[in-house]
């Protein structure tokens, strides 16, 4: 069966709780139009989390890269446009703080996304989910997951990849106190609709 690669994160910063790990532990292991969803959880680190996506995506062999990440105080779901080359912001969950460093030396400056996004927002809002697209992954770890999938997406042909932001779910907004959440059911929902374009988009 064809396979789905689909990422999240552990918790980090003063999140003590990552619904997009908890997406990807429950569609793990679940199929949708004959693609097998194999989940896996990045570490909050910037040098383990880009070795780690490389190694599981030699493993599985996915035709298709999603990658799942908190954005805590959106109050949407953004799938993102753009990755650059950049890794700079808070300490990971290591303590690492890169000031304006590259990702790849001699990358790209940036990609874009071939996720089919437009249609993703689309689908959502008519379903009901808040959503727009996002031009910025931000410079932290999910803009550096972002742009290693990519990477790989732009050198094997067929391969879709990209990222999509979720906000906080209503557990962690409770815990946090300062941000808006989402059911957790809802998060969960919207992401099999992007699920379901990307894949519509594969077999196009």
């Amino acid at each position: 069966m064809t396979k789905i690669l689909l990422t999240g994160f552990e918790p980090f910063l003063d999140y003590k709780i990552n619904p997009t790990m908890q997406i990807v532990e429950t569609l793990h292991g679940t199929s949708m139009d004959g693609y097998e969803i194999v989940g896996r959880t990045l570490s909050v680190d910037f040098q383990q989390s880009a070795q780690q996506l490389k190694q599981y995506i030699t493993e599985i062999q996915p035709a298709i890269i999603l990658s799942l990440g908190l954005a805590g105080g959106r109050y949407k779901i953004t799938p993102e446009r753009i990755a650059i080359n950049v890794k700079d912001g808070e300490p990971d969950n290591n303590g690492y703080t890169p000031v304006d460093e590259s990702i790849a030396a001699d990358g790209e400056d940036a990609y874009l996304t071939n996720l089919p996004i437009r249609r993703m927002v689309e689908r959502l809002n008519k379903e009901g989910y808040p959503a727009e697209i996002s031009n910025t992954a931000g410079t932290y770890l999910c803009n550096n997951i972002m742009y290693e999938g990519l990477v790989y997406a732009k050198q094997h042909t067929g391969i879709l990849a990209g990222f999509i932001h979720i906000p906080a779910s209503f557990e962690l907004a409770i815990q946090h106190g300062k941000i808006p959440g989402w059911n957790m059911q809802d998060l969960l929902k919207g992401i099999k609709l992007c699920l379901e374009e990307t894949i519509r988009e594969a077999n196009h």
